[in-house]
């Protein structure tokens, strides 16, 4: 692996021992001249890079098409041609998170703050104007224009209603049930009855709103300070679900850390007839879980950017991945534990990792949640 000059002395200039061959026999450095040139600097530096890249490709390949084999002859002592796995989950493991769980902040144009202005609601009615008129229906048909266009007035009118909050709503409302009572018209009842819907929508969506309510309410239907917290959590992590989800995205890759050691515990219970240390259990545990980020590496963006998360052909993907990791997980445990029957115990390490995965997820959500209120 390494290029340059030999130095013709045979002191380590790393630990000072003899060395007498071109590598120090005590801590392995190379015995080469301080000074190299640029080329050999460069040369040095390339050599240890295809190393590296030589030795992930001759890892990869028995690790995906293998499962269990690259464990078995590492254990075995045949580790000259692997990379450490610790080494790999990491470099594996970071280029995963950047490409295939890399959570997008998504900003949404909501209505509540880029509401549409009287000159766009205008231009909404004369683009309708100007489609009917093409289409030979302005003309023929004045009624069903109107009637088109008054719709339209409405949806605009409810939008904008959407947008205010429950007590200007609640405001609102009163006001046009009073001018109701004097005038006593049928449109404004049916406007009315459009926006008591949406106001009833909109009741409980946040605290304040939901303290509204508990005021109009006799004493004794009131909720208790118990129910009060319970119903303030679950609307603040609905009114900041988009933030508390991109946390959580944002600290998968700890979580997936954290389980791993706990993952390997899982199979170690179900196969401890078989005598092996903890360690191994973890390396194999390791194996495992780098192989299904490589996987992911390539699945994830074509099923994130390129083909949609809600489209048929990513959700044919998901189904895919889902049975690769059955497969291998079959074959992984079959070869490295030497077992038959191996699909029992798979279900419950599957089960138990599910379990496992659901509480953390709910630990995490509750620290962000105390974090983000």
């Amino acid at each position: 692996m390494s290029t340059g000059k030999y130095r013709k002395e045979h002191n380590c200039l790393n630990c000072g021992a003899n060395v007498e061959t071109h590598y120090c026999s005590n801590c392995g450095q190379p015995n080469l001249e301080l000074k190299e040139s640029f080329w050999g600097f460069i040369s040095h530096s390339i050599a240890h890079y295809f190393h590296f890249d030589n030795k992930f490709f001759q890892t990869l390949t028995p690790l995906l098409t293998k499962p269990g084999q690259v464990t078995l002859d590492y254990l075995a002592g045949k580790r000259a041609r692997y990379i450490n796995p610790v080494s790999m989950y990491i470099f594996v493991s970071i280029v995963y998170f950047l490409v295939a769980y890399s959570p997008e902040h998504i900003s949404k144009e909501d209505e509540q703050t880029n509401p549409k202005t009287q000159v766009e609601q205008k231009a909404v009615l004369d683009s309708v104007d100007k489609k009917l008129e093409s289409a030979g229906i302005k003309g023929n048909a004045p009624g069903i224009v109107n009637k088109v266009k008054q719709g339209i007035i409405e949806d605009l009118d409810k939008a904008t209603f959407k947008r205010l909050s429950f007590k200007e709503q609640d405001i609102v409302l009163a006001n046009l049930k009073k001018e109701n009572q004097s005038k006593k018209s049928d449109s404004l009842t049916k406007v009315i009855k459009k926006f008591s819907v949406i106001h009833d929508e909109r009741n409980d969506s946040t605290y304040d709103a939901y303290l509204h309510r508990q005021k109009t309410l006799p004493v004794i239907q009131r909720d208790n300070w118990f129910e009060r917290m319970v119903k303030k959590r679950s609307i603040t992590i609905g009114e900041k679900s988009e933030v508390i989800q991109e946390t959580l995205e944002h600290n998968r890759p700890k979580q997936f850390f954290l389980l791993m050691p706990l993952l390997a515990w899982f199979i170690m219970l179900n196969f401890r007839r078989n005598h092996i240390y903890y360690l191994d259990h973890l390396i194999f545990t390791i194996h495992g879980m780098t192989a299904y980020f490589i996987v992911s590496i390539f699945t994830k963006p074509l099923m994130k950017y390129i083909f949609g998360e809600d489209s048929i052909i990513s959700d044919i993907i998901g189904l895919a991945i889902i049975v690769w990791i059955c497969w291998y997980m079959f074959n992984a445990l079959k070869i490295f534990y030497q077992r038959k029957k191996v699909i029992g115990k798979m279900i419950m390490i599957f089960i138990l990792y599910a379990i496992a995965f659901k509480l953390t997820e709910m630990v995490m959500l509750n620290l962000i949640y105390y974090v983000a209120t």
